[in-house]
């Protein structure tokens, strides 16, 4: 077995206290419960000193033997999980955890082999391998030099051009997309996980599987001031692109403003962050928009993909068609008309409404005239008819219009008809029978009285409320109902007849593929691996009666074909 100074890189014919090349000190270097210097893993990667340790496990500096150049050791040992490692090295699980432990050991292999598939690419810190040993996983990455943005903004204080900005990451942000076009999302993007190389450009590193980067999760949770997510916070909450995407504003914020956004915590209760423009006015407008965009708490009302946020921040045309078709909040407040050019408007329409009515009443003065002459002339009009400086003006009405049913963007929101007559105080909700877009309900009804350029306001339906289908195989039945009922989906759980391939009490599979959108409220079936002594005679529900939506047509292939009992 070769063995190389994980300091110096010489090869040392055998396992030394000591480098006799370098001087490096091998014993002591490391604390106890983690790897010491000089391990050899996979028969070719050689452990160095700890750079520092996370809740999901170890990261070691290390060397790849063969090739001898540096390398990065990432071993899964979540602290939360994992009992003391035995004096051969061995990691095992706390005494209740054996579960957990599995599935994200499971998760944490994934994670990184999905990496490896699309490394290296640019912008990418590249994963070479991805092995088992000391019953866990060790992920083995390039060393790719350079220091951290973090340290880097504090070697150039201040804040720096959009330009240089938007050059420097523009690698990050290709390697980002690379990973959502696989399905994956790194919900760690800061300064502390992005390196700046010699050459100027940024390379994203830290990745992380789902539970260490959303709080609640089981894991000891790892989340960024002032770059995690608002979603990240929740449990209920379901992580996608966006979540990155915020995370990459954050970070363009910091470089531009030389100040990091308020934490999404601090937001959540009360939204403090000022804009871009405000902090550095030698910010571009439509850049401090972009990021304000980029920076919604509300995943719907926020740049949607990393590729959307990259080409606005780079193109003023193209961010002026983006405010166009983004969502409106879902929260507006109702004091439109105290807007400025919109005052002005209406006391404009004001105006010429009473000017109309006082010209209506001198008309009808005239015409009472001349039907009331003759035989009628002895009466003064006076008496019956109001003077005109007497009489109350009041706003022009009309009767409010039925939009109920209506989509609002295309029938509403753009139609000259309406917007030149009304305000529109628009709110968004979920529902299973209204199709996403369409007018719910309004305020005022259809036929009541509406002042001219008064607010109407109105509910557009978001269509169902959709959730992530949580991969819960592995789990024992408690976990996965646990889980299904926390993200608001119904488990029915059967028991699956087990010929010992899986543990006992285990979930076996789901009548909806992990990842997939659910709609809440759709009943998940969960298959229980049986005790192998247990004698299963009940047939199993078909998989497209326990769900709804896509997650009825993703079951076809997980539902068993053994025979099953219900356990509800």
């Amino acid at each position: 077995m070769s063995i190389i100074c994980p300091y110096c890189l010489s090869e040392l014919h055998e396992r030394a206290a000591a480098c006799p090349h370098c001087g490096g000190v091998f014993a002591g270097r490391n604390p106890a419960g983690s790897l010491p210097v000089g391990t050899v893993l996979g028969g070719r990667y050689t452990v160095g000193e700890i750079e520092r340790i996370d809740g999901e496990g170890i990261l070691y500096r290390g060397a790849e033997n063969v090739g001898r150049f540096r390398v990065t050791i990432k071993e899964y040992m979540p602290l939360t999980l994992a009992a003391e490692r035995g004096m051969d090295a061995t990691l095992r699980p706390k005494l209740g955890s054996e579960v957990l432990f599995k599935t994200t050991r499971m998760d944490f292999a994934d994670l990184y082999r999905s990496i490896q598939r699309i490394t290296p690419a640019n912008g990418l810190e590249a994963v070479l391998d991805v092995f088992e040993e000391n019953n866990t996983i060790y992920a083995v990455m390039e060393n790719p030099g350079g220091v951290p943005l973090g340290r880097w903004l504090d070697q150039h204080p201040g804040p720096l051009p959009s330009e240089q900005v938007c050059a420097m990451l523009q690698p990050v942000f290709d390697g980002v997309a690379a990973m959502h076009q696989v399905g994956l999302v790194h919900r760690g993007i800061c300064p502390e996980n992005i390196r700046v190389l010699e050459n100027g450009r940024a390379r994203l590193t830290g990745y992380a599987t789902v539970g260490l980067r959303t709080a609640g999760s089981g894991l000891h949770e790892q989340l960024y001031e002032g770059y995690s997510a608002p979603e990240q916070y929740s449990t209920a909450e379901f992580e996608g692109r966006y979540t990155d995407e915020y995370s990459l504003a954050a970070v363009v914020y910091r470089m531009v403003c030389g100040q990091s956004p308020v934490p999404a915590a601090q937001r959540l209760v009360s939204d403090s962050n000022p804009r871009a423009r405000t902090v550095n006015p030698a910010v571009p407008e439509y850049f401090s928009d972009v990021l304000w965009m980029g920076l919604k708490l509300k995943p719907v009302e926020r740049i949607q993909t990393v590729p959307q946020l990259f080409k606005a921040l780079t193109s003023q045309e193209y961010t002026a068609e983006l405010t166009r078709n983004l969502p409106r909040p879902e929260s507006r407040s109702p004091t439109l008309p105290e807007d400025d050019s919109k005052q002005h408007l209406l006391s404009l329409r004001n105006l010429l409404a009473a000017i109309l009515i006082l010209l209506a009443i001198l008309i009808l003065l005239i015409v009472w005239g001349l039907v009331n002459q003759g035989p009628h002339t002895s009466e003064a009009p006076s008496s019956s008819v109001p003077e005109p400086e007497s009489v109350e003006l009041d706003e022009p009405v009309t009767l409010t219009p039925d939009f109920v049913g209506m989509d609002y963007d295309t029938q509403v929101r753009n139609n000259h008809k309406y917007v030149g007559d009304y305000l529109f105080y628009v709110t968004l909700e979920y529902s299973d029978t209204v199709e996403k877009g369409k007018i719910i309900r309004q305020e005022p009804a259809a036929g009541d009285v509406v002042e001219k350029g008064g607010t109407i306001s109105l509910v557009v339906s978001k269509g169902p409320q959709m959730v992530e289908m949580p991969d819960v195989i592995g789990f024992t039945q408690e976990g996965a109902v646990s889980e299904l009922e926390a993200r608001g989906l119904t488990p029915s759980c059967f028991m699956v007849v087990n010929d010992g391939s899986y543990a006992a009490g285990c979930v076996v599979s789901c009548s909806a593929e992990a990842g997939a959108a659910v709609e809440v409220g759709s009943v998940i079936t969960v298959y229980i691996a049986a005790d192998p002594s247990v004698e299963i005679t009940t047939e199993p529900p078909a998989a497209s009666d326990s769900g709804s939506g896509e997650s009825a047509s993703s079951s076809e292939e997980t539902a068993p074909d053994d025979t099953v009992h219900d356990t509800d």
